[in-house]
């Protein structure tokens, strides 16, 4: 039994080793894209549209309610972002159904990485909308609080990798040891109730990214609204 798909080596090319992380990696990213070329080939705005458009239009229309109800701003900005991170997780995790897949999001490589991106993705929207100014709350109330905040952005963005690569693994392990004991209806049992954790996770870790990005952004916000509430007054 694997732990991780990152031991599992199907082929090499070149100097590349292409692990079952790698290679799920590239399927998820092409299922997603055949995705959209079939929700987005034949857009409409007419009543009868097709089941592809109809899908998206309604995942993208509650993700931006997330997003909004958040963040309190526009979502669209953060829309690409956030939603790309869902999906992603959310089809990989729901293929485990498929015999043989195994998850990218079972390697730590892989929530490390996505955890990266959300790490970065926090100073980068706090810039945009607050400049360099950003960078002041790291020295509030006191510049000694540099370190600690620093700490804080590096174990929450681990909190996020470990988290969700912690949940995957575990669902996978528990299922194979069922496969190995009890191989008939019990297995079936525990894949859909891991394919239900595994909508959660991805559910989890895109909600988290937004409370991040919002709590790097919302400051600003609510420094422009105060100044709007004075001038009022």
């Amino acid at each position: 039994m694997n732990i991780t798909p990152d031991t599992i080596v199907y082929f090499h090319l070149g100097p590349l080793e292409v692990s079952a992380t790698i290679l799920f990696t590239w399927v998820v990213i092409g299922i997603l894209l055949i995705i959209s070329f079939l929700a987005t080939r034949r857009l409409t705005s007419e009543p009868h549209m097709s089941r592809w458009q109809n899908i998206l239009e309604t995942l993208i229309s509650y993700m931006r309610t997330q997003i909004r109800e958040i963040t309190h701003q526009d979502p669209d900005r953060y829309l690409p972002f956030i939603g790309t991170l869902f999906l992603f997780i959310m089809v990989s995790n729901a293929l485990t159904i498929v015999p043989y897949y195994h998850p990218p999001t079972g390697s730590l490589y892989t929530t490390g990485a996505l955890a990266i991106c959300v790490f970065l993705a926090v100073p980068f929207y706090g810039i945009t909308n607050r400049g360099f100014g950003y960078f002041r709350h790291y020295i509030k109330p006191s510049v000694f609080m540099l370190p600690f905040n620093i700490i804080s952005e590096v174990s929450r963005t681990l909190a996020l990798a470990v988290r969700l690569f912690g949940n995957v693994m575990s669902g996978t392990m528990i299922v194979a040891i069922l496969l190995s004991i009890a191989p008939l209806f019990l297995p079936i049992v525990m894949q859909a109730l891991g394919l239900l954790i595994g909508l959660i996770q991805a559910y989890i870790f895109a909600i988290l990214a937004t409370v991040y990005i919002a709590s790097a952004t919302r400051v600003q916000e609510e420094k422009e609204n105060g100044e709007e509430k004075q001038k009022i007054e």
